[in-house]
């Protein structure tokens, strides 16, 4: 397996990510109020557009690959639509009609609507108003309890799929009379009017759930969430119990962020800073690999050039203290304790750290993003993104034929 390739786009978190169709440009939110775009210059990314419309933090980016329109949604309860007029990138505003932030953006696989998760517990299913010229939307309300975290879309461009931080996956119609046509009878249901419940899945121990994501023919439905687990739900058709309710427990933190791969493999992410391949079926799923195998190098530092030598004191009366040092290696780096002279580091979670403190995987923090980048010729994906909270953007090459416990599971660290 190829190397990793890394770009530190940002010192700080990375709290919203998305490609250009071409893949040539990306735009990142580096934990602001601003989308900077930045175009591909070889080993590099060179700083290109900024979009300054939002008064308060974005929290997700949408880019969509046909029409070439970007969207964005903020903490302050606004979405804008962003059209590239040949020289400049126009925003045009949607009324989200919400009283929360706003936490999640993706367009639908047509591109004639977008939906939007909020902290109102609401699901707000956008389209274009072509009279007004704005962008309006229609709510999914019901049986949400809590903060909508991720949603996704089924390839029928009709179902949405949404976690919640009440501990349930959902999986709803987002029919649009006047935009969607008439969507065929398939295991999710046959009769889907706006905001019918298709399904909904609560995680094995309560965790409120972090990402959702279908399977490429949307017959499987996968989630991950905070009590360590990941499930894969199979409907066997509308009035009939499940075909399969997988429910992985993981030894390692909580996962944040996932993607299928191929119908029967996915890539997860999250807490142990490192991307996890999962392979299966219906019959049952395993870890197959981690790409990132710590054992292969050394800690990777946190920028791609030494900036300065470190202090090996901290600053006034504390700074030599035992117990403040031991307080902020576990704040920190992660560390149980500090290590003693020439000793390496032991870690709160399953992630190695390096005797520098540094961990010896590629991200140095969570990784809160995960999504394909590339795809071979029969349509499975061959590269992914990760991107998190260390600023680092990593393109990564899944494994090609391996499955479930086949692959090298040296690389992951349990």
């Amino acid at each position: 397996m190829s190397a990793p390739e890394v770009f530190q786009l940002s010192f700080g978190p990375l709290t919203g990510i998305a490609f250009s169709p071409d893949r040539s440009q990306v735009a990142v939110c580096p934990n602001s109020n601003e989308v900077l775009i930045y175009a591909r210059n070889g080993d590099s990314w060179d700083l290109k557009d900024t979009l300054a419309e939002h008064d308060k933090l974005v929290t997700a980016i949408s880019w969509a690959p046909n029409t070439n329109r970007i969207v964005t949604c903020s903490q302050d309860r606004n979405a804008y639509v962003w059209t590239h007029n040949g020289s400049a990138w126009q925003p045009a505003l949607c009324l989200l009609r919400i009283n929360r932030a706003a936490t999640c953006v993706k367009w639908s696989p047509n591109e004639d609507k977008f939906a939007v998760g909020s902290g109102a517990r609401t699901i707000a299913i956008c389209s274009f108003d072509e009279e007004n010229n704005w962008w309006v939307s229609k709510h999914i309300k019901k049986p949400l309890r809590s903060t909508v975290l991720s949603i996704d879309w089924h390839p029928n461009n009709v179902l949405l799929a949404a976690g919640a931080a009440d501990a349930k996956a959902y999986v709803f119609s987002a029919y649009l009379k006047g935009i969607d046509s008439k969507p065929q009878p398939g295991v999710w249901g046959d009769k889907l009017p706006f905001s019918t419940i298709a399904g909904d899945f609560k995680s094995p121990n309560g965790g409120w759930v972090h990402d959702v994501a279908f399977s490429p023919s949307g017959d499987a439905l996968a989630f991950v969430a905070h009590d360590s687990s990941l499930s894969v739900v199979y409907p066997a058709g509308p009035g009939e119990p499940l075909a399969a309710h997988i429910s992985v427990r993981l030894p390692s933190l909580p996962f944040v962020n996932l993607t299928f791969v191929s119908e029967s493999s996915l890539i997860a992410a999250g807490h142990d800073c490192q991307p996890v391949l999962f392979s299966g079926s219906s019959s049952g799923w395993a870890i197959a690999e981690s790409l990132d195998d710590p054992a292969s190098s050394g800690s990777k530092p946190l920028t791609p050039h030494a900036t300065g030598a470190r202090p090996s004191g901290g600053v006034g009366r504390l700074g030599n203290n035992e117990a403040f040092n031991m307080f902020k290696a576990a704040d920190s780096r992660g560390q149980r304790g500090v290590p003693a002279p020439g000793g390496a580091p032991t870690s709160a979670g399953l992630t190695p750290v390096g005797s520098d403190g540094l961990l010896l995987t590629v991200h140095q923090n969570t990784i809160t993003h995960v999504e394909p980048y590339e795809w071979n010729s029969n349509g499975d994906v061959s590269k992914i993104t990760t991107a998190g909270r260390d600023g680092r953007l990593v393109l990564w090459t899944v494994p090609a034929g391996k499955g479930g416990l086949a692959g090298k599971m040296a690389g992951l660290q349990v």
